[in-house]
């Protein structure tokens, strides 16, 4: 895990990908912030756009794999809307934490929350999930959809996630991984790059946004490279499973 922090000094000279840029550390956490505010009120619409309304499939295999529990709680990182806090509620999951480092997306998410009736099973943090204002071992499941690739420090994420599950927890990440059928590699690569920024100049009026979230994709960890880095923050039994062809992966790793 990296000790420098982003206004420290040290971290002032180094560097991390936005997309395909490369910008100061202390800047990135800032303009993920200011994407992901952009983008929020019309974040669940441009994801039906996205993904053919894939994203729904992918969510419902990855709401299935967390196993939700009565007794059992869950810790939702980089929540945003609330999607996966929803389904581990519908599907009779304990309490949830819905966590978000962003204020917009999060109001988006508590809104739902109130139309569905669900905000008394639910709590909401603004937290970086690289630091965590949460006890150590004190959830059993630890989720993290569509957002670790927006992390800055992913390592940290990954240790944090150990830290404040209890032993015999788990944590379970959705994200876009690495397309591995190479016969569709040039329509994948026209539909994020061509279309993805069309759409999000034509529906949500930001077509930067959707730029940066394709190219976010592509500097991503592949599959093997994240399982490992699980490993060394300590996780236990890590996996994962491709879906749709690698397009999107589920990783998991337990806390032993």
């Amino acid at each position: 895990m990296s000790t420098a922090h982003p206004s420290d000094p040290a971290a002032e000279a180094k560097t991390a990908d936005f997309g395909f840029r490369t910008v100061p550390l202390a800047e990135k956490k800032s303009m993920v912030r200011e994407v992901f505010a952009s983008v929020a009120p019309r974040y669940d619409l441009m994801n039906d756009l996205m993904s053919l309304g894939i994203h729904r499939v992918w969510k419902r295999i990855f709401l299935t794999a967390l196993a939700p529990r009565p007794g059992q709680t869950l810790l939702d990182l980089a929540g945003g809307t609330g999607d996966i806090s929803f389904g581990w509620l519908k599907l009779g999951g304990g309490p949830v934490l819905l966590s978000d480092i962003n204020p917009a997306m999060l109001a988006v998410g508590r809104d739902r929350a109130i139309g569905r009736g669900l905000i008394g099973d639910l709590a909401i943090l603004v937290a970086d999930a690289e630091r965590l204002p949460i006890p150590d071992r004190s959830v059993d499941r630890v989720s993290m959809a569509f957002g670790l690739r927006n992390c800055t420090d992913k390592d940290a994420v990954l240790a944090e996630a150990r830290r404040v599950l209890k032993p015999g927890g788990r944590f379970l990440c959705l994200e876009f991984s690495r397309l591995k059928i190479a016969a569709l590699t040039g329509l994948y690569d026209r539909w994020s790059f061509d279309v993805l920024p069309r759409l999000g100049r034509a529906v949500a009026g930001d077509a930067d946004s959707y730029q940066y979230l394709a190219e976010s994709i592509r500097t991503f960890p592949a599959q093997e490279t994240l399982a490992t880095m699980m490993r060394k923050a300590g996780l236990a039994r890590v996996n994962f499973r491709n879906l749709s062809g690698g397009i999107a992966a589920i990783h998991e790793g337990w806390r032993l």
